[in-house]
């Protein structure tokens, strides 16, 4: 076992952001702390070959703990109202594999923080696993500052069940994005609790709609567990935004601090950018992401002759066949449901 490690989820089509990722692991935290890619899927023949070639990353390959995590949510995913409708149905479906991430608490790592494969890694996570020496779950986001109408939870309806008032719910409120935690939480026990809690006491209604990451929110509320969300902490240093293209920062020696205070950020969040936007903008288009020269300069380092000269613009043609083929697929959907 080690005692610290970093977790993504990922496949082959998420390969130049991994990439991008790992690299920006290796310089901004460290070339000797170990990487585990836990599979999305099967299509992982790129990835395979880059983890041949570095020695601190490797694919994890406990098959009974994914399928526990894969079990676990397709049978809470089964139960939600929205359920019975077609089209979140098919969501259900694909978003069963995004709760492999949480095979993590079965892994090799003593103590370990989990990215999303569409994050630059900013910071030292000494902070992090600091934290962890008193707390069992860190995070660093601001999924508890939405609205209601929009929050992880129904905020309202568990506030009627009389367990969490809304004021006590909020601060527990978080994503999935980037985390810490322990090896060993979640054991089989514990697991079926929150599944009959979920299912027989109709409580997967609170879930605001098919996300692993709004089911981790209410995982995370039991087992008499502490959070520390460091967009709470007392401390305004601490206090920074994550998200590529919400958040304001500026770049220095290609690592970005939040813009007001010059305060270290922990990673940049390109969470509303699909996985085709950095396959072109690595084929040299661009595609007009925020920060995108600074994601090709960590994709490219280890290959800066591979990288981009320049990027240049869609033609009007290629724009008009990818609107095209793009409407055809939601008819196709929309025919299906």
């Amino acid at each position: 076992m080690n005692s610290h490690g970093i977790y993504t989820l990922a496949n082959d089509v998420v390969y130049d952001q991994v990439i991008a990722l790992i690299n920006s692991i290796e310089v901004n935290i460290g070339t000797d702390i170990p990487i585990c890619i836990i599979p999305y899927d099967d299509r992982l023949t790129r990835l395979k070959q880059e983890i041949a070639t570095r020695d601190n990353v490797s694919l994890y390959d406990n098959h009974e703990s994914i399928q526990r995590w894969e079990n676990f949510a397709r049978e809470v995913w089964s139960a939600h109202p929205l359920a019975q409708q077609k089209r979140f149905a098919a969501l259900a479906a694909m978003r069963v594999r995004f709760q492999r991430r949480y095979a993590a608490f079965d892994g090799p790592f003593d103590k370990f923080v989990v990215y999303d494969a569409d994050c630059l890694a900013m910071h030292s996570l000494d902070r992090v696993f600091a934290k962890l020496e008193t707390y069992d779950f860190v995070f660093d986001d601001w999924e508890h500052k939405k609205p209601i109408e929009v929050a992880a939870l129904d905020l309202k309806a568990v506030e009627k069940s009389g367990i969490f008032p809304i004021e006590e719910l909020r601060p527990k409120l978080h994503c999935s994005s980037f985390w810490g935690s322990k090896r060993g939480f979640f054991n089989a026990e514990e697991l079926a609790y929150i599944q009959d809690r979920l299912i027989n006491q109709n409580e997967v209604s609170w879930l605001r709609g098919i996300s692993e990451a709004f089911l981790f929110s209410y995982m995370t509320l039991w087992g008499d567990r502490s959070l520390f969300n460091f967009t709470l902490s007392p401390n305004p240093q601490d206090r920074t935004g994550n998200c590529a293209d919400a958040d304001k920062f500026i770049e220095q020696d290609k690592v970005l601090y939040n813009q007001e205070g010059l305060k270290p950020i922990h990673r940049i969040h390109y969470m509303n950018y699909p996985s085709i936007d950095f396959t072109r903008l690595c084929q040299g288009e661009d595609v007009n992401l925020y920060h995108q020269d600074l994601f090709l300069y960590y994709r490219f380092l280890k290959q800066p002759d591979q990288k981009p000269l320049e990027l240049k613009k869609p033609s009007l043609g290629v724009k008009t066949n990818r609107f095209i083929q793009k409407t055809m697929t939601k008819i196709k959907k929309k025919l299906v449901n």
